[in-house]
């Protein structure tokens, strides 16, 4: 008998509000400007509003 696998959708989280990014909405991506080494992901709302993120690596924050 085979053993079933187990696969599993992750869906990105915005890096300032921390709410699920939905595929297709207007969300961006970039790496951290300091460190380079983690994605960084804004929702539209957080980017029009502003809202201040923090890289969990070297601890940057940025608007």
């Amino acid at each position: 008998m085979a053993l079933a696998t187990e696969k599993r959708l992750v869906m990105p989280l915005c890096s300032s509000c921390n709410k699920i990014i939905p595929p297709g909405s207007e969300a961006t991506k970039f790496p951290c400007p300091n460190c380079g080494d983690i994605i960084i992901r804004r929702c539209k709302r957080c980017r029009v509003f502003a809202r201040p993120y923090r890289c969990p690596k070297c601890g940057f924050t940025g608007p």
